[in-house]
């Protein structure tokens, strides 16, 4: 008994689990930015700067967005490059997901955090 064609190619057509993942190709947008805030639970702000030309005066120009990003593991940190990616509304303002963190940051802490934790309040209050 000869086998069908299709049924041939089902066979050399299987994929493992990681071939899946690659071949399966989304079509949400993707945005690289860095991170400003990382003060909330599994939320990070993120800014992402494009550069646009004018229209009349064709002069090129920096906008910059901020985004907030969902992140499960908290895992970015203030300064990080990372990746974003859109996805279904997760909050009233979430619409992003962290992909992947490209570059983390020099883990420089602003001056106020850490004069806020050494005094114990906010910075108001040292004199």
């Amino acid at each position: 008994m000869t086998e069908s064609p299709l049924s041939s190619l089902a066979k050399h057509t299987e994929t493992t689990p990681a071939a899946a993942a690659v071949q399966k190709k989304t079509r949400r947008q993707q945005k690289v930015g860095r991170v400003v805030s990382d003060k909330m639970e599994k939320t990070r702000v993120v800014t992402v700067e494009t550069l646009k030309r004018h229209r009349i005066y064709k002069r090129t120009y920096r906008q910059t967005k901020r985004f907030y990003v969902h992140d499960e593991e908290n895992r970015s940190r203030i300064g990080d490059l990372v990746r974003i990616e859109e996805s279904r509304p997760l909050s009233k303002l979430k619409r992003w997901q962290l992909v992947e963190i490209i570059k983390p940051g020099s883990g420089i802490v602003p001056v106020e955090d850490v004069v806020a934790q050494a005094s114990g309040g906010p910075l108001s209050s040292v004199e």
